[in-house]
């Protein structure tokens, strides 16, 4: 039912191509086209097309670009994630996030805003019944509006 990869996890793009260690600093604008991993301390500005993961004893002093990303060390900076954004329990973030889906583990902290892109749910206000035959459903002026897309904000503080 299920073939099994003879694919490499390098190959498959699970594997990190570029691994800072916890003794390595880096300053300036680092970018990235594959998997980054953060044990160490970055300065600048970090972008990466795939994910990235930011380990417990990390430290970064710039703003954050990646596709997904899990944290679990400090990010003083903005952060913008594509697509989806975790933080485990020691991770701290000191600037406003954006990214579609977040995942915040109790003990995490962030200190910003976070926006969140809406998904699109067509719903149904009201619909017209024409003497016990149903016609075709209407939406309200209110409810096409709402399709636009607006960024959804929420001003929070997450602490232990």
């Amino acid at each position: 039912m299920f073939q099994k990869s003879t694919m490499s996890p390098r190959e498959n793009g699970n594997e990190p191509e570029t691994i800072i260690a916890p003794s390595v600093k880096v300053e300036g604008d680092f970018v990235s086209e594959g998997n980054v991993v953060i044990e160490g301390m970055v300065e600048g500005s970090l972008r990466t097309s795939r994910d990235l993961r930011v380990g417990e004893r990390a430290r970064i002093s710039a703003d954050v670009g990646a596709a997904n990303a899990v944290v679990a060390g400090e990010i003083r900076g903005n952060i913008v994630i594509s697509e989806r954004l975790e933080l485990e329990p020691t991770a701290k973030i000191y600037g406003d996030v954006k990214t579609k889906v977040f995942i915040v583990s109790s003990g995490a902290s962030v200190n910003g805003r976070i926006s969140m892109d809406e998904t699109e749910e067509r719903s149904v206000k009201s619909s017209r019944v024409e003497k016990g035959k149903h016609s075709e459903p209407v939406l309200e002026k209110e409810e096409a509006l709402a399709h636009e897309e607006k960024p959804k904000v929420i001003n929070t503080f997450f602490t232990r």
